[in-house]
């Protein structure tokens, strides 16, 4: 069975999501609930994978890849050019991760999939019918980026948040973000 799968997201008021392979604000309450909602499972015995691309990979900090307690899926035309820990599964296209998921045992042990970076991953993500949800960290700011979320299909609409989602405006170091999500009703 194809497992649907959630994009998940920080956008500042420029459609920004990065400088530099990196973030373009310090928030850790915003990274906290990035992690705690990747790693969310309901069934204790399985995990969650996360698909990112090759920059998106390395723009994480060393001390801090591949990401903890999620199987790490990096997507990369030229897996060879680079060194891996033997742990993340390397994938040419996003329909091949997903076509994995589907097929080997890495899937049976994959409770939710979420698709993490950069511009071009969500873009696929984005278009592919198995796209369920964007979770989608708006920052009340404008940032010098370099690189950009593309535009939210259409069929996309705003729910309400999960339960433990926090609703209304947070706020940190004077910068203001909300959470919300949004949910794909051509599905």
């Amino acid at each position: 069975m194809s497992k649907k799968f959630s994009c998940i997201v920080a956008v500042c008021e420029n459609r920004g999501i990065g400088i530099n392979g990196d973030l373009p604000w310090k928030l850790k309450q915003e990274l906290k609930y990035f992690s705690h909602t990747t790693k969310k499972v309901n069934d204790a015995d399985k995990r969650n994978a996360v698909i990112m691309g090759r920059k998106t990979y390395f723009g994480v900090p060393e001390s801090k890849r591949p990401l903890s307690e999620r199987l790490n899926i990096v997507l990369t035309r030229n897996a060879a050019a680079y060194t891996f820990p033997p742990d993340v599964l390397v994938c040419g296209s996003l329909q091949e991760a997903l076509h994995k998921l589907d097929s080997t045992d890495h899937g049976e042990y994959i409770e939710n999939i979420w698709v993490v970076g950069g511009n071009s991953v969500y873009k696929e993500a984005m278009e592919s019918d198995r796209c369920h949800r964007i979770y989608l960290t708006e920052i009340k700011k404008q940032f010098d980026c370099d690189a950009f979320f593309p535009e939210i299909p259409n069929s996309f609409v705003v729910i309400d948040n999960d339960p433990d989602t926090p609703s209304g405006v947070q706020e940190e170091n004077g910068i203001q973000y909300v959470y919300k999500i949004y949910e794909n009703k051509q599905q």
